[in-house]
């Protein structure tokens, strides 16, 4: 890790993409943190523009600053899609200077947007890890976990209606199964036979074959009584 004089207000330190540039001191609005610097490559020398690394600053369409040494602090400083800070570019002087865009309190990372070229050819193909798309992935990740629990919930409400009715109508099946093995045993219980019911009671008065039994009786005695007379 290189050596920063005490008196900068940054140093190198751990960070989620691996060492990063963070501030030791508060640095206000406008200031300037640090110049981002290296050799100067021309791209019409076709061995300077075979050069090919993460560090390259491109100035203009000819000239680029090859940022790749260890003595360039600079190049420590992590891409953000939501920097607290900038790069102030100066083609003619071929110099690149890291400016702060608001506030940034001892302990922040210092960050800037890399731009749109580099952003696809290094970062999208392995996802921005900034704070900025971190604290977006998580939130799409607690959304996508609430719908999960949400369908889940969903499912489980409608399974159970779903219970509830089927229960509700195996009752009411076993209450008419019930019902009709009642009415049919009464009906077996309570069967007429020739006018008679047949259910164990007395048949004290009752008809049998459309006459009455005491008056059957009173009949047969009348018969005999005459029957004993005429002998």
């Amino acid at each position: 890790m290189p050596t920063i004089s005490s008196n900068k207000p940054y140093r190198v330190g751990r960070s989620r993409t691996g060492l990063g540039l963070f501030a030791t001191k508060p640095i206000k609005k406008g200031d300037k943190i640090i110049r981002y610097f290296g050799p100067i490559l021309d791209s019409k020398k076709k061995d300077e523009d075979e050069i090919e690394n993460k560090y390259l600053f491109e100035l203009t369409n000819r000239w680029t600053i090859d940022g790749s040494i260890r003595e360039n602090i600079a190049r420590y400083i992590n891409h953000s899609c939501r920097p607290n800070a900038e790069s102030d570019v100066r083609p003619r002087k071929r110099k690149v200077f890291i400016r702060a865009i608001r506030n940034i309190e001892p302990g922040d990372e210092i960050n800037y947007d890399y731009g749109t070229d580099y952003f696809k050819a290094y970062l999208k193909p392995i996802g921005c890890k900034c704070d900025s798309c971190e604290r977006k992935r998580k939130k799409q990740r607690a959304e996508a976990r609430a719908e999960r629990q949400r369908l889940k919930e969903k499912a489980e409400r409608k399974a159970k209606r779903k219970a509830e009715k089927l229960a509700k109508e195996r009752s009411k099946e076993r209450a008419k199964a019930k019902a009709n093995g009642a009415k049919t045993s009464a009906k077996t219980n309570g069967v007429k036979t020739n006018g008679v019911k047949a259910n164990g009671k007395m048949l004290n008065g009752k008809h049998l074959n459309g006459y009455s039994l005491t008056k059957a009786s009173g009949k047969a005695s009348k018969r005999a009584s005459a029957r004993t007379l005429h002998a």
